[in-house]
C-alpha cells in the first residue's frame, strides 16, 4: 500500500502489506481480538466516530488531528495533518526506542554482572564501585539521548 505523495511527488511505501478499510465497528473489534489471540500487536489508525472503540481496543492507536474528537480522545497519539507519513515516522521511532531500551538493559546487566560480584568479593573499593555505577548510569543516559540525534530511515 502506498501512503500517497511524499514531498517531492514520490510515494512512501508503508511496509503494511495487509490492511482493511470500510469495516463496521463490531468487525473491527472482532478482527483486533482475532489478531490478539494470535499474539499480534496491532496499530489502529482511525478518524471517525465509529473508529473510537477499535482505537481504544488496539495495542496502539493513532488518529489524525482532523479526526472526530472522540477518535482523538480514544487514540494513544494524535497525528498533525491529514497525511499518513507520520505513521511511518511513529513506527520508526518506536522501533528505534525499543532497540535503545534493549541496549540500555544490556549496559545495566553488564555492569551488574561485572562490578557487583567484584564489590561483593572485596576486589574493588566502594568508591570504585560507586564510580562504576555512575558511569553505567551515564552510559545508559547517553545511549538514550542518541535517539534524538538519530536520522531514522523510513522505507521509501
Amino acid at each position: 500500500m502506498s501512503a500517497g505523495p511524499a514531498g517531492g511527488g514520490g510515494f512512501i511505501h508503508s511496509g503494511i502489506d495487509r490492511w482493511r478499510a470500510g469495516a463496521l465497528p463490531a468487525e473491527k473489534i472482532a478482527r483486533l481480538e482475532e489478531l490478539k489471540a494470535k499474539g499480534r500487536k496491532v496499530l489502529m489508525v482511525g478518524d471517525g466516530l465509529n473508529d473510537a472503540p477499535a482505537l481504544a481496543a488496539a495495542h496502539a492507536s493513532l488518529s489524525p488531528s482532523t479526526a472526530a474528537d472522540i477518535s482523538q480522545t480514544a487514540a494513544d497519539a494524535v497525528l498533525q495533518g491529514e497525511r499518513l507519513a507520520p505513521v511511518l515516522e511513529t513506527l520508526a521511532v518506536a522501533r528505534a526506542a525499543r532497540r535503545m531500551a534493549l541496549q540500555n538493559f544490556a549496559i545495566a546487566i553488564g555492569y551488574n554482572l561485572v562490578f557487583v560480584p567484584l564489590a561483593m568479593a572485596g576486589l574493588v573499593t566502594p568508591l570504585i564501585a560507586a564510580i562504576a555505577m555512575s558511569a553505567s548510569s551515564i552510559a545508559v543516559t547517553a545511549n538514550a539521548v542518541r535517539l534524538r540525534a538519530m536520522h531514522l530511515e523510513l522505507d521509501r
